[in-house]
């Protein structure tokens, strides 16, 4: 299967502000998030992007625009990649939160959680997962195993895929670290997914070429001396 880069939007001004935002209209980047957005191109110079599917929030489709536009492509909008929608919580400052007893759910046991309103985290999961898998499918049958592809989301969903890849319960998904404008790379085989990167901000993106060879469903015994390299 193909190579999947999960792209968190850069910083919004809702996360500059202590704000969660959620589905909230008019939530762009602020100055910090158009700079992570100018050198996003360089990071993925080398990388042969297919195709980029994005969230329908407006600070998705700033971080993409111009990434995609580079490459000829024309960003698919995907519902199911959007974010949490928080339903009461939306809009609400995060150090107000804190003090909910809903709050301690969504930390310890998130897969309980189900926002006043909203949704629920295991629903979340569901969505994006569903979406994830569908759309690898698609790159692969159209643009061959070896396609890269990009999908940019929101920290809380990225996250969710992240653990279902890693085979981790929802309960651990608040484990994993997903910061704007992080890349994290996973590769789909017939079997499992094999997690490359996780929350990656630098500039090395040697992990996201596609392999010379097709990937196999068999993981490496023994521990893998590299990219390039075999088990030792």
């Amino acid at each position: 299967m193909a190579t999947l880069i999960l792209l968190r939007h850069a910083r919004s001004a809702a996360n500059g502000s202590g704000v969660l935002a959620g589905r909230s209209p008019g939530v762009g980047l602020d100055a910090t998030g158009t700079s992570q957005v100018a050198g996003l191109g360089a990071r993925l110079g080398e990388v042969p992007v297919s195709s980029v599917v994005v969230s329908p929030l407006q600070r998705c489709a700033e971080t993409v625009r111009e990434f995609a536009a580079s490459r000829g492509l024309e960003p698919v909008v995907d519902e199911r990649l959007s974010e949490v929608d928080y339903g009461q919580w939306t809009g609400r400052k995060v150090s107000e939160l804190t003090g909910e007893s809903l709050w301690s759910v969504v930390q310890q046991h998130p897969s309980a959680a189900v926002f006043p309103g909203g949704e629920g985290l295991a629903q979340v999961q569901a969505r994006a997962v569903a979406a994830i898998r569908e759309h690898d499918a698609r790159v692969s049958a159209e643009f061959g195993p070896n396609a890269v592809w990009l999908a940019c989301s929101h920290g809380d969903v990225i996250k969710s895929v992240l653990a279902d890849a890693l085979g981790l319960h929802l309960d651990g998904f608040q484990r994993i670290v997903v910061d704007p404008c992080s890349l994290s790379v996973v590769r789909y085989t017939e079997t499992r997914p094999f997690v490359v990167k996780v929350n990656d901000t630098g500039a090395d993106v040697s992990a996201l070429l596609p392999p010379k060879e097709a990937s196999s469903s068999d993981a490496v015994v023994g521990g893998s001396t590299g990219s390039s390299g075999a088990a030792s």
